[in-house]
């Protein structure tokens, strides 16, 4: 009898531990990723009732003889943070590289996984690919900033000539005949800046300056060329002198004699 009571017992102690051993474990249910390099944690939950409040860093990023303050939470990634620094440098997160602890993290890599606590270091160096490029880039835009002056220049001359022109298309048409030295100078101070416009190198903008002066330097020769025969039309008035003679006066050559 009293083996059967132990047994009835122990038969209701094992249900009752096996009854809370269950809802602890539905209770303490947990869910796990894989994080980038292999490692296995407890997956981030986004259940509204179950979400921790997650502390934010202060990082201190060094790029340079520069210096940053950025404010990122603990679970964000390198990624991330190199999103907040682009506003800060303006540097594009693929032309970063965030190195902390001597090595180069990825952008996948999370700061609380790799050891990033409050205040630590992280240092930004600029891809080298990207820097080399941007070089490249600015050479360029300088090569194209001195095309448009150098055109400029060149046009502001132009201006200068072409008021030249309209002058002399000016005074032949009033029938006044023009020096065709002066014609002829002009011709060649035109063809100067033709050959100027010529040796300036140009790409998109500039080359579209460079044909609109060309176009223009061309015109003003043609133009020449045709007021260089209306020119040589233009008759010269004779204007002829006509003089007069006077007799000699009979006391011309008689002289006054005072006392």
């Amino acid at each position: 009898m009293m083996k059967r009571r132990l047994n009835y017992f122990n038969g209701r102690k094992s249900e009752g531990a096996e009854t809370t051993t269950s809802s602890h474990s539905k209770e303490d249910e947990v869910e796990w990723e894989m994080r980038p390099g292999g490692m296995l944690v407890q997956k981030r939950c986004h259940n509204s009732e179950l979400i921790v409040a997650v502390p934010n860093l202060r990082i201190r990023v060094a790029y340079g003889a520069l210096r940053y303050l950025i404010s990122s939470n603990s679970q964000s990634t390198f990624g991330e943070l190199k999103k907040l620094l682009t506003a800060e440098t303006g540097l594009q997160p693929d032309e970063q590289r965030l190195v902390f602890r001597g090595k180069v993290r990825d952008n996948g890599d999370y700061l609380d996984m790799c050891g990033v606590k409050d205040r630590a270091k992280v240092i930004l160096i600029e891809d080298p690919e990207s820097k080399a490029r941007r070089i490249i880039e600015m050479r360029r835009n300088a090569k194209i900033q001195a095309a448009h002056r150098l055109i400029d220049d060149v046009s502001m001359e132009v201006d200068r000539l072409a008021e030249q022109v309209c002058a002399i298309e000016k005074s032949i048409a009033n029938g006044s005949k023009v020096a065709e030295l002066q014609i002829t100078t002009l011709i060649e101070m035109l063809m100067r800046q033709a050959v100027k416009l010529d040796s300036i190198p140009g790409d998109g903008d500039a080359c579209a300056k460079k044909d609109l002066q060309g176009k223009r330097v061309q015109k003003c020769v043609e133009k020449l060329d045709v007021l260089k025969v209306s020119n040589a039309q233009v008759k010269v008035p004779v204007v002829t002198t006509k003089w007069e003679t006077f007799d000699p006066s009979p006391t011309a050559n008689q002289w006054e004699h005072f006392d």
